[in-house]
């Protein structure tokens, strides 16, 4: 149930605002456009054009021309051209009401004559001088099956096995906790909404705060920490184009919006409910009883200067569930065990970006978070509160060379865990259980990218770690080689090694471990040309110092070691493609990974239970200009999962079923009263396909002598979603069509 249907929403009527390849977009506030060539007139394709101090930009095509649109405020603005082994160039575009065309741009040959090697280790895309870019937010919203989630879009990549069950993100054989994601710069410390077991989580963030993001599955920036298997940061976006109002109607629940634009200023303010009691009592659900959230948000971002950007973002959700979940207990058999929850959490950041001197940027930010969840499984009651604290200091310079660049960080965490467990809520039950820890964490960090031939660059950087709870300390090295075979395709090879602290559930009981370890190599192979990409890669990742207990000893400090190792091996393979049909986008990604570890509870290295040795997705969008409609679908593929069956010989060597799904969507764009409208329906699973995610086990053996289980599967073989969205304010879409990317 993909559930916080809240839902493909989140959705599409201002997700107008983003460039995409399918839907006819109003044009945004500026557009730029010119062309890069060399000194002999030659077109000089993959040069990096951006609007300095923001992330506005393009590359340029095969024969040297650019386009972008900005939502800056009307002004004089540098535009910067950079491309490796070319000096860059630094010319002001004034942008006012209309199309701004910048006259032809040369760039003159640095003196090693470089060519244009772009390390992009562990993305997907080549995107503008900062990142690789996997998806936009409009990709998100326009991925049958994802249901407006981005954890849901990027399973649909390479690296990625979809648990349905979590509903979370699982890299490369690594668990959930070792993905991390970071919104503008700045960890983020709760990233999924609560769930119970077996009902999967949704990410918190709607995907129309970001213009894009970068997912990156392996041997990425010495940037980034406290992550085993993955990273996704997330990039939000700056100034609003325009002001408008939001309506969104759906058969969940509604919510409203407001955004209002200033010359240098932009607010936004929303508010949502999300009821799928009504939903529920249509389509009926084995397992979730009542789902209800409630919240609002709101976001300032004001110019700074001529280029400094202030960006402050709140948010409020609460939410409620509650599900019957199956148990094999002789007591539970019939209707399964309940479980409710409440969950509340607060999230307030504010970054800052923009130049100082001598050619130095400054990128800062304070995240503040409180995640409090109360779990109420039968008589029990179990209730988590974590409070944390997180500063981010970083300073870059591009122009010292172009020969390298220079990148220093510092980072800090201060948090506080604490939970109550009641065995038995009722009056006169004995006392609760109180554990918990206090953690301050500091990080430094420094990298560079190095021109080291006319076809080979490099990106070499070290992040060493200190934890007052542990006591202890990490280095991590990190390197990243990238050579040009020709215009279009690169070979990059990346390692590593990365580092980070025990989960909350582990720390509750001891301090003392020490951090978990994972060394990455990777060499890929990318191609991207004429609106298609092409990239393989393969990879081995080995764990080292992984936390393992006595499951029958779990809240005995001395049932806890770092004693657990393993490993996983795989290839990932992704094509995508947007100009061979006109008005068809479609990508086919596919996974296969060997894996085995000790981890947690295992009493031996084995293959986990959320791993799945294939993974494959086919993702389509099509574009009907006639009918104003995007039609989408999803289909996908896990090959069987590993679980524990007590009556055979063995651990974790049982198999489910496969995992199956086609997802459904359609998007119609037209007016209401005027207004920008997109009614949106989606359905996921349309074939019906009874996915079993696992078993569960009773705990003792029947007078048989055989353990009685129950299959875990979704609370109901399908979801349908219907919504109607309106952008008041916003002009109405017209006939124009935008070609894809």
């Amino acid at each position: 149930m993909k559930h916080l249907l809240l839902a493909a929403a989140l959705l599409l009527a201002p997700a107008a605002r983003a460039q995409t390849s399918a839907l006819p977009i109003p044009s945004p506030t500026h557009s730029l456009s010119g062309t890069v060539r060399d000194a002999a007139g030659q077109p000089l394709p993959g040069a990096n054009v951006f609007l300095k101090t923001t992330f506005d930009g393009a590359s340029t095509d095969s024969l040297g021309r650019f386009r972008f649109s900005t939502g800056h405020a009307a002004g004089a603005l540098p535009l910067v051209v950079r491309l490796i082994g070319f000096e860059p160039v630094e010319l002001t575009v004034v942008l006012g009401r209309g199309p701004v065309a910048v006259p032809a741009i040369t760039l003159k040959a640095s003196r090693a004559q470089l060519g244009d090697v772009v390390v992009t280790a562990g993305a997907f895309e080549a995107s503008d001088a900062k990142r690789g870019t996997a998806l936009t937010a409009l990709d998100v919203l326009t991925t049958a099956g994802a249901l407006g989630d981005i954890t849901g879009a990027l399973n649909a990549l390479p690296g990625t096995t979809r648990v349905g069950e979590e509903g979370k993100l699982f890299v490369r054989g690594g668990a959930a906790s070792e993905t991390k994601q970071y919104l503008d710069g700045l960890p983020v410390q709760s990233p999924y909404a609560g769930a119970v077991p077996n009902l999967p989580a949704r990410g918190r963030f709607s995907p129309l705060l970001f213009k894009g993001l970068v997912f990156s599955t392996g041997g990425y920036s010495a940037e980034y920490g406290q992550a085993l298997s993955a990273v996704v940061a997330l990039n939000s976006t700056d100034l609003a184009p325009e002001t408008q109002t939001g309506v969104s109607l759906m058969s969940v629940g509604g919510g409203l919006s407001h955004v209002h634009r200033w010359a240098r200023t932009s607010l936004a303010v929303a508010a949502d409910y999300t009821n799928l009691g009504p939903y529920f009592r249509l389509v009926p659900q084995s397992q979730a009883r009542a789902f209800e959230t409630r919240g609002g948000s709101a976001r300032l971002v004001q110019q700074v200067g001529r280029y400094g950007l202030l960006k402050i973002y709140g948010t409020y959700a609460w939410q409620t569930v509650a599900a019957l979940q199956p148990d094999p207990a002789p007591e539970y058999a019939a209707l399964g065990r309940a479980v409710a929850l409440r969950n509340a959490n607060e999230y307030l950041t504010a970054t800052f970006r923009g130049p100082l001197h001598r050619g130095w940027s400054l990128n800062t930010g304070l995240a503040l978070t409180r995640d409090d969840n109360d779990v109420r499984p039968g008589a029990l009651a179990v209730r988590d509160v974590e409070q944390s604290a997180v500063a981010r200091l970083v300073l870059t310079n591009d122009s010292a060379s172009t020969w390298f660049n220079l990148k220093l960080g510092a980072e800090g965490l201060a948090q506080r865990y604490r939970q109550t467990y009641r065995p038995d809520t009722a009056a006169g039950a004995p006392g609760a259980l109180r554990t918990g820890f206090d953690e301050q964490r500091v990080a430094a960090f420094a990298e560079s990218e190095l021109v080291l031939s006319h076809r080979l660059a490099g990106r070499a950087g070290a992040r060493a770690e200190y934890s007052a709870l542990l006591g202890q300390w990490n280095a991590a090295p990190r390197l990243a080689l990238a050579y040009r075979l020709g215009p279009h395709g690169q070979l990059t090879a990346a390692a590593g090694y990365f580092y980070q602290t025990p989960t909350n559930d582990l720390l509750r009981f001891t301090h003392d471990l020490g951090f978990e370890r994972a060394q990455h190599l990777q060499l890929s192979y990318e191609r991207s040309a004429a609106g298609r990409t092409l990239r393989g890669e393969v990879y081995q990742k080995s764990y080292a110092q992984l936390v393992t207990y006595d499951p029958a000893n779990f809240s005995a400090a001395s049932a806890y070691r770092n004693g657990g190792q393993g490993y996983a091996r795989g290839f990932d393979g992704f094509w995508r493609d947007r100009r061979s049909v006109p008005r068809l986008d479609y990508w086919v990604s596919y996974g296969y990974l060997a894996t085995v570890r000790q981890y947690r509870a295992d009493p031996v290295p084995a293959v986990p239970t959320f791993a799945a040795r294939h993974a494959l997705s086919v993702v389509a969008k099509y574009w009907v200009p006639k009918l104003h409609t995007q039609f989408g679908a999803t289909a996908a593929y896990n090959s069987p999962r590993a679980y524990y069956d007590p009556n055979q010989p063995g651990y974790n060597q049982a198999r489910t079923p496969s995992y199956q799904d086609l997802s459904l969507s359609a998007s119609y764009l037209t007016h209401l009263l005027g207004q920008y409208t997109i009614v949106n329906v989606a359905a996921s699973n349309v074939l019906g396909r009874a996915n079993t995610y696992g078993y569960r086990y009773a705990a003792a053996p029947a007078a048989s002598g055989q353990y009685q289980g129950v299959a875990l599967a979704p609370s109901a073989p399908r979801t349908l979603f219907v919504g109607v969205f309106i952008s008041i304010n916003k002009k109405t879409p017209g006939n124009t069509e935008v070609a894809p990317d």
